[in-house]
């Protein structure tokens, strides 16, 4: 090598001091080892508490809980060639580009991370030409300094993962360029709309507009039709008041506010809102301690299955139960799931749980047969979160959990949603069917609420059809709901499916399903989700007495 060769050659040290100057970072995604290892400039980025290497779950918790969603797709094994190109909000830090390649067909993925602003070139979203986020901030920041009440407000768009996994990103894209367009029609220009995330827009205006959520929750409720399908977005919706002048906050403050309010607001269910105030400060901080709490639940073990019977209707039988997850902390006793199940999804530990739930219920299901022979082919279903089927080693650890229980052939069944299987229908196939050669028996769960069509039923191996409870609630009174419930019923007889009715509160319902022939029910009109002692209590009890007790009316 000659002397300029040498000169222009650069060892490993001199590359990390360059990568660390440019406020960059290298990065090298290892999904089979579950290890993200880091180079470069971690600490401006936000990544100082995870360098030099983190789980996939550290990573995701580490991100702003709005862009979790983006940060496990980001992680989800792709094709050899595939770009990755996503923009994540850490906790630490400002918004962060992601860009690289996934290599030797999935088994790697490879790139270099930079804050948005190295990457800038246009103050625009690419996508709905609305403000991106680091010009909105610019703009509140200019609004701010003239004296005068605003009112900052930020539609977050609910449920957009599960649009993302019927409809594909592609047609997705649609719905949010469509929502853009609307918002920027129902303000004027100086409201600055904006698209400040995947599924987030904002507007600041003077305190004197009136009605200004209103305004943002009409723009983008409205209806709208993308191939073929009929979209009815709803909206949660923060808002958060502030003087301008001196002694304003700066707008990535109030911006923070604002998003305290949307999580508020999203805690209350789809399509809430919620306006900043201090209490919500104090609600936070309780989400931070109850999220190490939840971390800490899944080693002491207080993550534990519940178990609502399934009925037979034709005999009064008890046929099986659906495992629930519940939390019993030591201190605030049992934590309902809509408390921890999205915290849970947060913090990247719904596959843990998946496994924890599918492991401990088979177990329990496998102590119910040996003590219970009169009870016959007893089942359990266990939920799959959504996007599950497609982790990996899923078809591994379910073998492994129905062989280390002893379970019979289909005991274990394993329940998933429309929208887990429509982005791409054969590869769930193939799935599918794995799960089924491994030995568990599937079912389609809430059939009648998604964005499918009916043509894949016949292509793929379902055992099962659940009902979605609000047709089984309202059968008795709305004439549709029992149209749809005796077509469900008709559908699967004629695919050779069993069904089963969710919402079954009282014994007419039960008697108007046994009329439409289905086969199961399950519902408060049996019995809550019991803890294991107390639904094999019930599993006795039923089994001495010939059938499970049903209330003859609704409380």
């Amino acid at each position: 090598m000659t002397t300029r060769a040498r000169s222009l050659a650069w060892d490993a040290t001199t590359a990390i001091e360059a990568l660390a100057a440019a406020d960059t970072a290298l990065w090298v995604w290892t999904p089979a080892e579950n290890e993200l290892r880091f180079t470069g400039a971690t600490r401006v980025l936000g990544l100082g508490p995870l360098a030099p290497e983190c789980t996939a779950a550290g990573f995701v918790a580490l991100t702003m809980p709005q862009d979790r969603s983006l940060a496990e797709r980001m992680l989800k094994p792709q094709g050899e060639g595939t770009e990755v190109a996503v923009r994540l909000r850490m906790r630490d830090s400002n918004t962060c580009l992601w860009r690289g390649v996934w290599l030797e067909d999935g088994l790697r993925a490879a790139g270099v991370v930079a804050l948005e602003t190295k990457f800038a070139g246009s103050d625009r979203d690419a996508l709905t030409g609305l403000l991106d986020r680091r010009a909105f901030l610019a703009r509140v920041g200019e609004v701010l300094t003239q004296a005068g009440e605003y009112e900052m407000v930020v539609g977050d768009v609910d449920r957009l993962r599960r649009l993302n996994e019927a409809l594909g990103h592609e047609r997705t894209d649609l719905v949010l360029s469509a929502l853009g367009s609307r918002l920027a029609a129902a303000f004027p220009k100086d409201a600055s709309p904006a698209r400040i995330g995947e599924d987030e827009f904002a507007i600041i205006v003077p305190r004197s507009a009136s009605h200004t959520s209103y305004r943002v929750r009409d723009a983008l409720e409205q209806p709208l039709r993308v191939a073929g399908f009929d979209i009815y977005p709803t909206v949660s919706i923060g808002a958060v008041m502030v003087e301008g002048g001196p002694d304003a906050p700066d707008a990535a403050e109030l911006l923070r506010r604002v998003e305290l309010a949307v999580e508020s607001a999203k805690s209350a269910g789809r399509g809430g809102s919620a306006a900043y105030g201090r209490a919500l400060e104090t609600d936070s901080l309780s989400r931070l301690a109850l999220e190490a709490d939840l971390r800490n639940a899944f080693v002491r073990g207080e993550i534990v299955p519940f178990f609502q019977p399934i009925v037979n209707l034709n005999t009064g039988a008890v046929a099986g139960f659906e495992a629930l997850a519940r939390w019993r902390h030591p201190r605030r006793g049992l934590v309902p799931p809509d408390e921890f199940l999205g915290l849970t999804a947060d913090l990247g530990m719904m596959n843990e749980l998946g496994l924890l739930m599918m492991t401990q219920s088979a177990r329990q299901l496998a102590e119910w047969i040996e003590r219970h022979p009169l009870a016959g082919k007893l089942f359990c279903s266990v939920n799959l979160s959504v996007g599950e089927i497609e982790r990996p080693h899923l078809c591994e650890d379910v073998a492994r959990v129905i062989k280390e229980s002893g379970l019979p052939k289909g005991a274990l069944k394993l329940e998933v949603t429309e929208g887990d299987i429509m982005r791409d229908t054969a590869r769930a196939a193939e799935i599918l069917q794995s799960l089924k050669d491994v030995g568990a028996s599937l079912a389609l769960d809430d059939f009648g609420t998604g964005f499918s069509s009916l043509s894949y039923l016949a292509r793929l191996p379902f055992d099962t059809l659940k009902i979605d409870r609000y047709f089984v609630l309202t059968m008795n009174k709305d004439e549709g709901s029992a149209k749809i419930v005796k077509s469900v019923v008709n559908l699967g007889r004629d695919l050779s499916l069993e069904v089963v009715a969710e919402g079954v509160e009282n014994a007419e319902l039960a008697r108007l399903l046994l009329e439409a022939q289905c086969h199961y029910g399950q519902g408060f009109g049996y019995a809550p989700a019991l803890p294991a002692q107390e639904a094999e209590v019930y599993l006795a009890e039923s089994l001495a007495d010939g059938a499970a007790p049903i209330k003859q009316r609704s409380a």
